[in-house]
This record gives structure tokens, C-alpha cells and sequence, in this order.
């Protein structure tokens, strides 16, 4: 048989008859169980504190199965408590601990409320999944808590092991572990479309969040391809990189998060720019570094000289790879040092700051000593930050350019397409390729690329993560060009315009949206099309939802960055075994002083409804399983005929353990 290794290989796990028809059985009884929940996120920006409170919170549904299950038991207030434990369960539990005369009594209480939330966000699940998804310590205890029944001998158990976790002081560390348990099981599958990375404080601790985390998958946001190809040591992304949070007074998560050394880029800025104050490179001050806090004057000679740096190290990658058609960015040499002007396409703007000693007016692309030994150094923390590396090492694990899951197709920014609606041609490394075939095409060669030797030519080759950053055909930027040389030399906001492609007209149109979903073979009746990476104005009325409902796009501003355009604070696209919504978030609020919690439940739209509940056999899981069993009925067949001979493990004795 051609398959015959496959199924002696099969045969090991399932040894007879017995075990097979057990796990045929199993996988069977799956089937029928109502689909997961579906998360889908998008444009998280580093904003750590408030994307732990929308997976924590399941964005809203934790709520609602609390109302559910105690709506008429417990007050508003009491069932608010309960939700912060399951939201913020460290900050929650220090408070009662602070304020709680009788803690213990507390404590068997929650527990006692946690499990029953606990079960209820388990139902849909087996048991075995469910165990799978319980932390490892306490796993075994929040297994029996949930499957014991109301007989008295159960009960007196119950209550056994809540004394027992109590007696030896373990109730705050149960609690906590419950806690995530909940939110764990609320969340089946959680997507992220793209950009975990800049602006926003700690996307260190979101990778942490998300590599702890069960059925998680990325599809790579431009800011995300940045990293990755930093992580890879090319200059112009680590330039790009270090300069986007420097500008945002990131100086924690790149000194302490990730051990990135600064101080020859301080070095260096302070001496050049002496007594120049940078007035037009002030970071932004979003959120103050708690552990590494840089005087602003110092970091706005940072971002200078790091900027510096990037349009030098940029220039020659455009100059080395002509097919990248980005000339219109070597801006450095169109600078006329005498009058304080720059020439952009033929239009001169006057420069606003005319201090740039590192530049030689005869080759203006030319590193200065100092210079190399910033990129130098830069690189070296980078390659060597064991936690960068693993971080990335997950992009590229977890991640890929596009997803199709459950007929839905995910991706982050935009699909190349013609004013005319036609998809758009585009020739990298050779190769011309347009549509689903581009997207897959470039997922490859990123791959390729990451998988190079560690060594100059591995710099090199992630020159296309740099060109899919930026680049004016990148299906991941999705603009005409980046303006960050106008946004920081020039005054004249005109110059600060980026047009967007084609696309984001286009995908107005239902037409266009079915054109891609079938490009990628998709059934255009059930799938829909998850996007991110443009913010959407719902303050000015703008709505994510395109193409007739076809197209949903999910950046909605949880960056702090953005959240004045939008007017909201993000989305959550949530998809059910019954229907699809959009979670609309209110702005996150952090812990009061008090250690009281302000929780803004985000507004639902339920946006398509299910004529039917829809089951594990519906989807991607299903079909996979649907093969399981074929392979399994196979391998019965094969031991009835006694091709491959069945084996029976010795008998065990029978304990009350």
C-alpha cells in the first residue's frame, strides 16, 4: 500500500482495534460541537495594558456570561468585582487583601463564582481541551472543581479542596490561575492582523502575552516586517526601527525589554548637536519610561541622529536595488546646504532645521565613523537580545503574510489592484506576480530570506522586508511613499501627503471584495475579508465595514497615537458558532491609586447572523478531523486483514488514586 509507513506510524498511537474505534468515537462526538469563538485584532501598537484587557475581557462576552449566570443573585457592583478579578485578577486580589477583613472567606467565595464562570466558557469544549488549557499547577484542581456534581459525597469533596487550597494559603495563587483559565477557554482561536510593534509602550509584553497563549496566529503587519527584517541586521530596518521609538519615548522597552544598547547613539547626538536643541524631533509623550527615563532634549538628539542615519542607509539600499523604483526618496542629495532648501519632485520647500554636520554635501550617503560605530553597535544588541530573537523567531513561527481560516481571508494591508480594478502586476526579485499569487509568492521569499546564513548576505536579503515596510507596490504599506523626511525637515504639511493605493476605493465596492475573495478560492456567500492597518474615523463617520458587508476593517485605534482621528479605541471582530460581530472599544483606563478599576464593556454590532448554529464539522478543525477518521477507518481495515498485527498493553491493576 502506498501509504503503508503512514499507517505503521499511525498504528504506534493506536495499537488494536479497541483504541482506534475509541478515538473514532471521540473525534466523532467533536463533530458536533458548536465551533469556537474567533477573535480578530488588529493594529495593537505596543499598546500592551489595553489589548491584555480586550483578550482578558474576551471584549465584552466575560460580562455578559456574568449577567447571565448572576444577574438576579448578585448586585451591580458585586458582579462588576467579579469581572475585575477575571480582567486584572493581581490588582484586584492586593486590593481585597487591603480591604477584606475576612480574605479567606473572600476567597472561597470567587472561587466558588469563578468556577461556575469557568464552566460555563468551558461548554462547548471537551473535557480533554479544556484540560489542555488549564495552567499546569492548578490544573488538576480547577479539573475536578468543574466536573463534580451536586451528589453529597461530591459536594463534601468540593468543599474539601476549596478548604485545602485555602488552608495553605494558596487562595490568591488559585484565583489568579482560574482567572486566566477563564479567559483562556472565552477565546478558542485569537487572530492578530498585523502591527504589534511601535508607538505604543511594551509590544515585548504582548509577544509575551501571545507566545503563552493557545491557537494564536499573525499575519505581519508592516511595523511587524520591519522587526523582523531588524532582527535580521538590516541597517535600514534597525534604523527604522530605533527611530520610530525613540520619536515615541519607547526607552524601556528598548533598553530594559530588550536589551538594545543606546549609548553610543546618545554618545554621539549629545556631542554633535551640542547645544542645538532638536525642537522639531521632541518625541511624543505618551507614556513615561518607568525604568530607563531619557531627558526629552537628549532623546529629540537622538531621533535626529538616528534619522540621519536611516535616509543614509536607506539611500544606498535604493541606490543598490534599482528595481525597487524608489528614487523619489533620495532626498538627501537634493539638499541645497546654502539656501536651506530641499527639492522634492521638483517643488523646493525650505528646510526648518539646517543643523545636519554628519552630512557630506559631496556624498551625502556616506556614513561618518561614528556613524558606523552606532549601526554597528545597534546591530550587535539587536542580534545578540535573546528575547528579540525569540519574539521574532514566534513572528515568523506563527505569522505569515495572509490567512485563510474558516472560509474568512485575513491580511493586514492591501492587495496591489489597478484604478480599474484590475490586480496589479508586481515584480520582485525577478518575478512578476500579481493577486493571491503575489501574497504568496512574497510569504515564500520572506521565508527564504529569514532562513539565510547568519552573516552579510543574510543583512542583504532582508532588504525586502525593508521594501515591504515602505515600498510604494508592498501589499503591507499600501501608499505611494512614506514622508517621514517632509514630516520632520519641512513645515509645509503639503509635503506631508501620503496617497493610498487603488485599493481602499475599490474595496467600497462589493464587486471588487468577491474578485478577491475568489482570487484566493474562496467561497464569496460565506467568506469575508478581516483587514487592518488604516485607522478607521468613526468620529467623522467612517465605517469598517466595506464592500456590502464583505470587507471589515478592524484598526480602530487602540494605539493612543491614533485614538483623536478615530474617535474610539479599537475593534474586536468576534465570530461565533451563531453569528459575526464588531466589538466597539471605549478607551482603556487604568488603575486608580485606590486599586479601583474603571472597565469600559465595549458597544456590540452584530454584523452577519447564522441560519444555523455552526459546528465543528463546518470548519477548518472539521475538516481535518473528517480526515483523521478516514485515516483511522483505514488502519481498522488493515488490522482486519491482518496486514499490520494488533497489540494489547498488559492489564492494569485497579487503584483508588
Amino acid at each position: 500500500m502506498s501509504n503503508s509507513k503512514y499507517l505503521e506510524m499511525l498504528a504506534k498511537e493506536y495499537p488494536n482495534h479497541r483504541a482506534v474505534k475509541s478515538e473514532i468515537i471521540n473525534l466523532k462526538a467533536i463533530l458536533a460541537l458548536p465551533k469556537g469563538t474567533e477573535y480578530f485584532l488588529s493594529d495593537l501598537h505596543g499598546e500592551y495594558d489595553a489589548f491584555q484587557y480586550m483578550v482578558r475581557s474576551a471584549s465584552g462576552i466575560i460580562k455578559k456570561k456574568i449577567d447571565e449566570k448572576y444577574g438576579n443573585v448578585l448586585n451591580d457592583e458585586d458582579r462588576d468585582e467579579l469581572a475585575a478579578l477575571i480582567y486584572s485578577p493581581k490588582a484586584e486580589i492586593a486590593r481585597k487583601q487591603a480591604q477584606t477583613e475576612d480574605f479567606d472567606d473572600w476567597c472561597a467565595t470567587s472561587i466558588y463564582r469563578l468556577v461556575n464562570i469557568c464552566r460555563s466558557v468551558s461548554s462547548k469544549y471537551t473535557r480533554s481541551k479544556v484540560r489542555k488549557a488549564l495552567p499546569e499547577n492548578s490544573g488538576y484542581i480547577i479539573d475536578e472543581l468543574l466536573y463534580a456534581d451536586k451528589d453529597e459525597n461530591r459536594a463534601f469533596y468540593y468543599k474539601e479542596i476549596i478548604n485545602s487550597i485555602l488552608e495553605y494559603k494558596a487562595g490568591a495563587t488559585f484565583l489568579r490561575e482560574l482567572a486566566e483559565a477563564i479567559s483562556n477557554l472565552a477565546v478558542d482561536q485569537l487572530h492578530i492582523v498585523g502591527d504589534i510593534y511601535d508607538r505604543g509602550p511594551h509590544p515585548e509584553k504582548i509577544m509575551d502575552l501571545l507566545m503563552n497563549r493557545h491557537d494564536v496566529d499573525i499575519q505581519w503587519g508592516n511595523h511587524d516586517i520591519v522587526w523582523m527584517g531588524a532582527a535580521m541586521g538590516n541597517w535600514p530596518c534597525i534604523a527604522n526601527i530605533i527611530r520610530m521609538n525613540v520619536s515615541y519615548n519607547n526607552f524601556d522597552m528598548l533598553e530594559v525589554g530588550y536589551g538594545i544598547n543606546l549609548r553610543p547613539l546618545a554618545t554621539y547626538a549629545e556631542k554633535i548637536y551640542g547645544d542645538d536643541e532638536c525642537e522639531a524631533f521632541r518625541p511624543h509623550l505618551l507614556d513615561r519610561n518607568r525604568f530607563d527615563p531619557i531627558d526629552e532634549t537628549l532623546a529629540a538628539k537622538m531621533h535626529k541622529m538616528i534619522a540621519i542615519c536611516q535616509f543614509k542607509v536607506e539611500g544606498k539600499t535604493i541606490k543598490h536595488r534599482p528595481e525597487y523604483e524608489m528614487d523619489c526618496r533620495l532626498l538627501l542629495d537634493k539638499i541645497d546646504f546654502n539656501e536651506g532648501t530641499v527639492n522634492i519632485e521638483g517643488q523646493i520647500y525650505k528646510l526648518k532645521d539646517v543643523n545636519l554636520p554628519t552630512i557630506d554635501p559631496k556624498d551625502p550617503y556616506k556614513l561618518t565613523k561614528e556613524e558606523e560605530e552606532i549601526m554597528n553597535a545597534l546591530e550587535a544588541s539587536i542580534l545578540n537580545s535573546k528575547t528579540l530573537q525569540e519574539h521574532l523567531r514566534f513572528l515568523f513561527s506563527h505569522g505569515a503574510l495572509y490567512k485563510k481560516v474558516n472560509g474568512n481571508l485575513l491580511y493586514h494591508g492591501c492587495i496591489p489592484m489597478t484604478e480599474d480594478g484590475e490586480f496589479e502586476p508586481v515584480t520582485i526579485n525577478g518575478e512578476t506576480h500579481a493577486g493571491a499569487d503575489l501574497m504568496t509568492f512574497l510569504d515564500e521569499q520572506v521565508r527564504k530570506a529569514y532562513f539565510v546564513p547568519p552573516n552579510q548576505e543574510k543583512r542583504a536579503a532582508a532588504d525586502l522586508l525593508w521594501y515591504l515596510w515602505k515600498g510604494k507596490q508592498s501589499p503591507l504599506f499600501g501608499k505611494d511613499k512614506m514622508t517621514t523626511f517632509e514630516r520632520l525637515f519641512i513645515g509645509d504639511e503639503n509635503s506631508h501627503i501620503e496617497t493610498t493605493r487603488p485599493y481602499y476605493k475599490l474595496i467600497n465596492s462589493k464587486e471588487s471584495c468577491i474578485k478577491i475573495i475568489r482570487d484566493f478560492g474562496l467561497d464569496p456567500s460565506k467568506g469575508k475579508i478581516i483587514n487592518g492597518h488604516i485607522p478607521v474615523k468613526t468620529k467623522d463617520g467612517e465605517s469598517p465595514v466595506k464592500g456590502g458587508g464583505m470587507l471589515y476593517i478592524i484598526d480602530g485605534g487602540i494605539s493612543k497615537a491614533y485614538q483623536k482621528r478615530t474617535g474610539i479605541a479599537g475593534y474586536t471582530f468576534i465570530y461565533n458558532s451563531r453569528f459575526m460581530s464588531l466589538a466597539e472599544h471605549k478607551n482603556y483606563s487604568k488603575i486608580r491609586e485606590d486599586g479601583t478599576q474603571e472597565f469600559n464593556h465595549p458597544t456590540m454590532h452584530i454584523v452577519d447572523t447564522k441560519t444555523e448554529r455552526m459546528l465543528i464539522i463546518d470548519t477548518d478543525i472539521g475538516k481535518e478531523l473528517i480526515n483523521q477518521i478516514n485515516d483511522l477507518t483505514q488502519l481498522i481495515k488493515v488490522y482486519e486483514k491482518g496486514i499490520l498485527k494488533e497489540k494489547y498493553p498488559p492489564k492494569k491493576k485497579w487503584t483508588c488514586k
